[in-house]
């Protein structure tokens, strides 16, 4: 994971568990933004009590707007407030778990500075249609007090965008992330390869297609 984060800083996008439209997606923002990029999960809630501590009355966002933006070691050290060699937890667990880490070390680590992101994705469906997304939002700087390449970002709306788009839409759970607000180009960059089917964090007075206007 070491050398991921090596490459990644180098401009050459690495993805985990063979995927393949992840890469793509992170070559995309790597174009767009000419900067470094990541690919995180995008399926990790931020605790109540970090939220309470450290969000609420704090930032103008819902705890179900945040999310842990989580990998174990993609993200280039630029991108980290403290970066550090280490381990990984979770493989360590599994393959090693009463000894000192020898086959699970080499993970990137620390906390993803706070700023303006966007969380995209380029994708395909069984029937090889592609569809995208794009959300723009913020990493807060809120310590995480987790371990891998890890933030919380916030995205407005992001709980009706999770259940309309990401999950009933079927998005795998890695999504691509650029530093700063580049949604235009991205939408405009989708557009051209013929994506019909760009989905976006939409505000609450416009309803996805199939959420319940009675709720």
């Amino acid at each position: 994971m070491l050398c991921n984060s090596r490459f990644t800083g180098r401009g050459i996008p690495i993805s985990c568990e063979v995927d393949i439209y992840g890469a793509l997606s992170e070559y995309i923002g790597l174009c767009v933004s000419n900067a470094p990029v990541t690919l995180l999960d995008i399926n990790n809630s931020v605790p109540a009590q970090i939220y309470n501590e450290d969000i609420k009355g704090k930032c103008d966002y819902r705890l179900n707007e945040t999310f842990m933006g989580f990998h174990c070691g993609n993200t280039c050290s630029s991108l980290l407030c403290n970066p550090h060699m280490s381990y990984q937890l979770i493989m360590k667990r599994q393959l090693e778990p009463d000894g000192e880490p020898d086959i699970t070390r080499g993970t990137m680590e620390g906390d993803i500075k706070a700023g303006d992101i966007t969380f995209f994705r380029l994708q395909t469906t069984a029937s090889t249609q592609l569809r995208a997304y794009v959300a723009q939002g913020e990493v807060l700087d809120v310590p995480t007090r987790s371990f891998g390449s890890i933030g919380i970002f916030a995205i407005p709306e992001m709980n009706r965008f999770y259940r309309h788009v990401l999950i009933e839409k079927q998005y795998p759970h890695h999504g691509a992330v650029t530093f700063g607000h580049h949604g235009k180009a991205l939408f405009e960059v989708f557009k051209y390869l013929g994506v019909t089917d760009i989905a976006y964090n939409q505000p609450k007075s416009l309803p996805y297609p199939t959420e319940n206007p009675f709720a």
